[in-house]
């Protein structure tokens, strides 16, 4: 729909550690983060703090930080709550927040947050159509900023294109990066998400990538779109080495970097780089071992 209004930089990190820390230590993470060369940290949400007061919290404790939403949950609230959120944080701090959009999962909107589920994606185009219909009786701006979507299968990338700035595809290998390119045309934004591990033994790597996956492979929508790029259902399910090594790239800092290269090659805009570690805590140390090779 748009070329991009907001400067991500090439390379960005998405991180959930945020909500581990307390709001004091993650300011000063995201500031070092920005001092390293990632200029945006993509954020989650799911049942941890509403990323809207992250966002603003972390934009008024630093001065060259971008946040984006990857991503917002639309059950989390109605189309004008979002769209305002969204219009108050421009207002503030111009040009440093993108607002990510997704319908998140059947689990989270239906068992937790007792909503229908039955509908995503016309739920998610009614959406935005009463995002661009909502009054705003405040000072910030008449229009709405830049928004993309989490898009994995074709309607949902062809929406994205069409109504929003882009799509945000989450746990993806470069392949589908090349697929939504094709889908959504030269001119939309793409912004995929990497899952990386620093570390060399095979053996050490896929168990990292694995503690982490298996919250995400057994979900239909990951699932769905991993069978849809020719990936068995039962190495999906399994986390078979093939999988492992398509959706999460390990190994060296030059493995790593050229992971994120097939992406551009691909089509991407942006990637943002999610660092997998055995403990939350050493994340950040991964942050400082790629930034160099990624952003230097």
């Amino acid at each position: 729909m748009t070329k991009a209004q907001i400067d991500l930089g090439k390379v960005g990190l998405w991180t959930g550690i945020l909500d581990g820390l307390p709001s004091s230590a993650a300011n000063e993470l995201c500031a070092e983060a920005a001092e390293l060369g990632f200029k945006t940290i993509w954020i989650p949400e799911a049942v941890g703090r509403d990323p809207f007061v992250t966002a603003m919290r972390v934009l008024e404790n630093t001065t060259e930080v971008t946040i984006a939403t990857g991503i917002a949950n639309i059950y989390a609230r109605d189309a004008m709550t979002m769209a305002n959120a969204q219009r108050s944080i421009e207002e503030a701090h111009p040009g440093r927040f993108l607002l990510g959009l997704g319908v998140s999962h059947m689990h989270l909107v239906e068992w937790i947050r007792k909503h229908d589920y039955s509908k995503p994606l016309t739920y998610m185009r009614e959406y935005l159509e009463m995002m661009h219909k909502a009054r705003f009786m405040a000072v910030g701006p008449s229009e709405l900023p830049e928004i993309v979507l989490a898009a994995l299968g074709p309607k949902m990338l062809e929406l994205a294109a069409s109504q929003t700035a882009g799509a945000h595809p989450y746990f993806v290998p470069p392949e589908h990066t090349q697929i939504a390119r094709e889908v959504m045309g030269s001119e939309a934004l793409l912004y995929p998400e990497q899952m990386v591990v620093l570390e060399e033994d095979p053996g050490t790597a896929r168990a990292i990538a694995r503690q982490h996956m298996k919250t995400y492979s057994a979900l239909p929508n990951y699932a769905n779109n991993l069978m849809r790029l020719g990936y068995d259902a039962d190495d999906i399910e399994n986390m078979a080495d093939v999988v492992v090594d398509a959706v999460v790239a390990w190994g060296s800092i030059e493995a790593i970097k050229k992971r994120v290269q097939d992406h551009f090659d691909a089509g991407a805009d942006h990637v943002c780089v999610q660092v997998l570690t055995e403990e939350p805590q050493t994340v950040p140390e991964g942050w400082r071992q790629l930034a160099p090779a990624l952003v230097g």
